[in-house]
């Protein structure tokens, strides 16, 4: 039987992560694949005015939930931008009609909200802006140019979350 852990957000350092729209602190509070779970993952993102967290895109077998703790953002979609703001909760199934991403529309105020996420093994996200698509294996995690299916040449790693590849442009 596993040991049930506690954590506190509140305590946790982050990890600051860059993306071609901005930088923004993430902090995983389950990890999939670890002691915590095996098929979930649930981290607080938190991000500065006028700033966005991860790159427009949408997942093949993943879903995702946001839960806004603070502030107000703007959520890119497929069929335009919806607001949302503190006690909201967005979902994204997975697929292309359901392709997202979030940024901080505030001047003044930090954006900050929980990201639940399914994890589901292989997976594929879609960057349908740059055209990249990201493989990830439990043992690896490729992104790749999806017209022409070289790999890029350098992706760069997340330290510690799910060993991921965030695109960054080339």
């Amino acid at each position: 039987m596993r040991k049930i852990d506690v954590k506190n957000y509140m305590e946790m350092s982050g990890q600051r992560t860059c993306t071609e729209k901005g930088d923004f602190i993430y902090k995983p509070v389950v990890a999939p694949q670890s002691k915590d779970a095996y098929q979930c993952h649930i981290a607080f993102v938190e991000i500065d005015p006028g700033k966005q967290s991860f790159d427009y895109h949408y997942h093949e077998t993943d879903e995702e939930a946001f839960y806004i703790i603070q502030g107000k953002g703007m959520v890119r979609t497929p069929n335009g931008e919806i607001e949302v703001r503190a006690g909201d909760v967005i979902t994204f199934p997975a697929g292309p009609e359901y392709a997202h991403a979030i940024r901080n529309h505030s001047e003044t105020e930090k954006l900050i909200y929980i990201d639940f996420d399914t994890h589901n093994l292989p997976e594929i996200t879609h960057f349908p802006d740059t055209g990249k698509v990201e493989i990830q294996g439990p043992f690896s995690s490729k992104i790749y140019d999806e017209e022409t299916g070289r790999q890029n040449a350098n992706p760069r790693l997340k330290q510690g979350v799910r060993e991921s590849i965030v695109y960054q442009g080339e």
